[in-house]
């Protein structure tokens, strides 16, 4: 017998349209009991970007490259890989990570390191490849950002553009490129240039035409310069604003002028969580207010004051490490990031707004032919039902008065009705026996 329960929730936001800026994640290969791992096609719908974490040297090597999914068998997780992609959002391979170190060696190893990433990139559909290498992965010794002498730099270079070609052939589709360094391998090139200090300004330069999003990492940093000469510290609304205008307007190194990027091929990278990062966890209201100050739509949260007065509203988005983590309820409440993205970029009322005045119940759990709500609805309201991939399923309108919406034709699964009326957007989930 079906058991005829409702449940009381307060109804969070919810963004499912495309809104020109993207929300990129990274999602953990691996379980941890403090992020667990979640399954790829049940990732929120809000991140338009996935940064499937890591592509790893094969034990024994620095360039030949692995992946296997730790969770999940190989024929779901690219089942999982096509079903996100089918609703338009992009999966990536990211390279490296903070415990892998990647070395091109020899002419021979970069080859390897091309021709066994493209095997990873074909085995599960990826759209693209992020460089996220840290530690000794990349170092300078000598040059200029224009000339570099390293010549580890210069085949990573060649690896890039040579996979980058190689997938637009094969697919007739441009590679989707990001890159997430630390602070010190780009804006520390303002400090130093050497070593670590500036190393990924000659692969940002050669692959500036083909890069789609740099999201440095603002965090586990601590302070660096501005280009207006100060130091700011990370965690903070000016080391936000400081940081990413930097790269959108270049700065001086002692190895030339590192010429910024678009400011559509800029997002801010940002941990989810407190515990997701060593430093720089930043609070959603400082990050709200630091992004709106960028977009050029908010008052000036700090003493940085931005060269470019209008601001950029075409900045690129918000990444985050990770996805794993900003599921977690305890992190400011489960997915309190992607709320945070939609928040600024959507123009949605915030949640604790939405919460004060979206009561309902909704029921029976699970549903069979129809899924009831009470009390019935105070207005007229859109509703739409999305499956776990964010597919719109049906989409019909509901008077005032209702008291629930037909389900009878889904067939079993977890799904997701939206409801956006004069009140504001409200996502219920519900499993349909």
């Amino acid at each position: 017998m079906l058991r005829y329960v409702f449940i009381s929730i307060a109804l969070a936001l919810c963004s499912t349209s495309i809104i020109g800026q993207d929300l990129v994640g990274y999602w953990h290969n691996w379980n941890d009991l403090n992020a667990p791992y979640i399954e790829l096609d049940q990732v929120d719908p809000r991140y338009t970007v996935i940064q499937v974490s890591f592509a790893v040297p094969a034990v024994g090597t620095s360039h030949l490259m692995e992946f296997s999914p730790a969770e999940t068998s190989q024929a779901a997780f690219i089942a999982q890989v096509a079903a996100v992609q089918a609703n338009g959002r992009k999966v990536l391979i990211s390279v490296g990570g903070a415990n892998a170190t990647v070395h091109l060696d020899s002419d021979t190893e970069r080859d390897e390191f091309v021709s066994s990433l493209l095997g990873i990139m074909d085995t599960y559909g990826f759209d693209g490849m992020d460089i996220d290498l840290e530690g000794s992965s990349v170092a300078i010794t000598g040059g200029s950002i224009t000339a570099p002498v390293d010549v580890g730099i210069i085949r990573m270079i060649d690896a890039v553009n040579t996979i980058a070609d190689a997938f637009e052939l094969a697919h007739g589709v441009p590679m989707m490129l990001t890159m997430a360094p630390e602070t010190a391998y780009v804006q520390g090139g303002m400090s130093a240039f050497g070593g670590i200090w500036g190393a990924y300004l000659p692969l940002i330069h050669a692959l500036r035409d083909r890069i789609d999003l740099l999201h440095v990492q603002l965090y586990n940093s601590g302070s660096m310069y501005g280009i207006d000469g100060g130091i700011y510290t990370q965690g903070t609304a000016d080391f936000i604003v400081s940081q990413t205008e930097a790269v959108i307007l270049g700065f001086n190194t002692a190895g030339g002028f590192f010429q910024g990027l678009p400011a559509h091929r800029v997002a801010v990278g940002l941990p989810a969580c407190p515990d997701a990062a060593g430093g720089g966890y930043t609070d959603t209201a400082t990050v709200r207010m630091a992004v709106e100050y960028l977009l050029g739509v908010g008052p000036q949260p700090g003493s940085y004051v931005l060269a470019e007065p209008g601001g950029y509203p075409d900045i690129g988005g918000m990444m985050t490490w990770s996805i794993n983590w900003d599921a977690v309820a305890a992190c400011s409440g489960a997915y309190s990031y992607a709320e945070t993205f939609a928040r600024i970029f959507s123009g949605l009322p915030t949640s604790v707004n939405a919460r004060q005045v979206m009561e309902l119940t909704v029921g029976p759990v699970p549903a069979r032919d129809r899924l009831g709500f009470f009390p019935p609805l105070l207005e007229s309201t859109g509703a739409t039902i999305l499956d776990m991939q964010g597919r719109a399923l049906v989409n019909t309108p509901l008077s005032a008065g209702s008291a629930g919406i037909d389900v009878a034709h889904l067939p079993a699964g977890t799904y997701v009705l939206v409801l956006q009326g004069a009140g504001g957007v409200r996502h219920v989930r519900f499993v349909r026996e």
